[in-house]
C-alpha cells in the first residue's frame, strides 16, 4: 500500500500499538507488563489448574496470528508453537525460551499490523462468507483481547509479589 494509509487502517493500527506497545492512557500496555518479567515470575501460577503469565503472552500470540490468518484469508498459515488456542509451554521454560516467546509475542504483532495495512478500506465493514466478524470488530477484538489479558498479567504480577494469592 503506497502512501499515507487511509484514515480507518490508521485508527485501527494505533488501537493495536495502544493496547500492545505504546503508551496507553489507560495504562500498562502487553508488552509493558511483561517487560523485565523473569521467567520464575512468568511460571507462577497461583494454584493448581490457572494459567500463568508465560501461557498469556503465548496465548495473546496466538490470538494476533489467528486474526491475521483471517485477515489474511490463508489457511495455509500456521503457529510456530505446537498448540492451538493455549499454546504448551517449551519444555525447557528457561530465560533463553522466555526471551524467544517475547519474541515470538513481537513478531506476531508485526505481522497483525503488517496484514492490517494491506487491508483494503472497503472491506472494513465487510463480512467475508462464514464469518463471524467483519475485519475492522476482528482487529478491535485483538486490541481488546490485549488490554484484557494486560489486566490478569498485572494481577498474577502482584499476587505473585505478594508471595500467594487472595
Amino acid at each position: 500500500m503506497g502512501g499515507a494509509p487511509d484514515p480507518r487502517i490508521r485508527m485501527l493500527l494505533d488501537i493495536l500499538d495502544a493496547c500492545y506497545a505504546r503508551r496507553g492512557w489507560h495504562g500498562t500496555t502487553l508488552k509493558g507488563a511483561l517487560r523485565g518479567m523473569t521467567p520464575a515470575a512468568a511460571l507462577w501460577r497461583p494454584e493448581p489448574g490457572r494459567h500463568n503469565n508465560w501461557e498469556l503472552a503465548l496465548h495473546t500470540a496466538y490470538w494476533k496470528y489467528r486474526v491475521r490468518r483471517r485477515l489474511l484469508g490463508d489457511s495455509s498459515l500456521q503457529f510456530e508453537r505446537p498448540g492451538a488456542n493455549w499454546p504448551r509451554l517449551p519444555r525447557q521454560p528457561d530465560a533463553s525460551a522466555w526471551r524467544r516467546d517475547l519474541a515470538l509475542l513481537d513478531l506476531e504483532h508485526r505481522r497483525l499490523k503488517a496484514a492490517v495495512e494491506s487491508l483494503s478500506p472497503a472491506l472494513l465493514g465487510r463480512r467475508r462468507p462464514g464469518a463471524r466478524w467483519t475485519p475492522a470488530e476482528e482487529i478491535h477484538g485483538v486490541a481488546a483481547h490485549d488490554a484484557y489479558h494486560t489486566g490478569q498479567i498485572q494481577l498474577l504480577k502482584r499476587l505473585h509479589e505478594a508471595g500467594s494469592p487472595p
